[in-house]
């Protein structure tokens, strides 16, 4: 039996609804609405990267799931149920896949234990825990996945909510440090590199808003890969990581960076 979840605040903005709201979804209120379109006023490109980014995620987990072997997958910060999530795309792969998602939005979790239903083969479980506090969602998370086998660790556009540089790498140093060799971190967050003015504006109009993202240089996203072994490309921006073909070149680059590492 799952346990009741916190009331929600349709108040407050929160990001997972308000990437929801960017993503052209029906799962936000109208504080998350009024905080998207702020930010898109200042930055019209943020729906690209929410694009892009979801796009990130699916080639990530088919890889992992596909080519490396990964039946199990801790995906920190799900957002609300779209097309193609982790568990969608790893099962493809893999029936016997197992995911937790993890968030901290009542909102995402009574979605996601509605809609992102696991084949037979397979499990699914939905964790509200918060990323301030990885030991919680590491003991939530082993009542699914064996945390003796490799995972692999979902961090998209999750750390950038930590805006302590110092206690973003602590939190990712502790998520890491609990997986096993032949883990792999696939992480994406927001940078200031493409377009350093209007990436300013937005990360000051959501901070006044009250959903405050921290964004942070391309280098001090690639030190969260630290001690990893990075896959090519290395950490770029996510609409130019392993992209599909496309007839007309290259994406440009949007305002995310990514990569993914494994742990030897």
């Amino acid at each position: 039996m799952h346990e009741p979840l916190p009331e929600i605040d349709t108040t407050t903005p929160h990001s997972a609804r308000v990437w929801n709201y960017w993503l052209g979804g029906k799962d936000n209120y109208p504080a998350d609405r009024e905080v998207g379109d702020q930010v898109r006023q200042v930055y019209p490109g943020i729906v690209d990267v929410a694009r892009h980014t979801r796009a990130f995620l699916g080639r990530a987990v088919r890889l992992l799931a596909g080519e490396k072997g990964i039946t199990q997958f801790l995906d920190i910060g799900t957002g609300l149920p779209t097309v193609d999530n982790t568990h969608e795309v790893a099962q493809r792969a893999d029936p016997a896949c197992r995911i937790v998602y993890v968030d901290n939005d009542p909102l995402v979790l009574s979605h996601a234990r509605a809609l992102l239903t696991s084949t037979p083969q397979g499990a699914c479980s939905y964790i509200h825990a918060d990323v301030h506090d990885p030991g919680d969602i590491l003991r939530q998370a082993a009542e699914t996945l064996d945390l003796t086998r490799p995972v692999g660790l979902m961090m998209l556009g999750i750390l950038g909510n930590v805006w302590d540089h110092d206690e973003a790498m602590a939190v990712r140093d502790e998520l890491v440090a609990a997986l096993p060799p032949g883990s792999y971190l696939a992480l994406e967050d927001g940078t200031n590199a493409v377009d350093p003015e209007a990436a300013a504006e937005a990360e000051k109009t959501r901070a006044e808003a009250g959903d405050p993202y921290r964004l942070r240089t391309p280098e001090q996203i690639a030190a969260f890969f630290h001690g990893l072994e990075l896959l090519e490309p290395g950490v770029v921006s996510v609409s130019h990581w392993r992209p599909e073909a496309e007839p007309h070149g290259l994406p440009a680059e949007v305002t995310a960076y990514c990569g993914v590492a494994r742990k030897p």
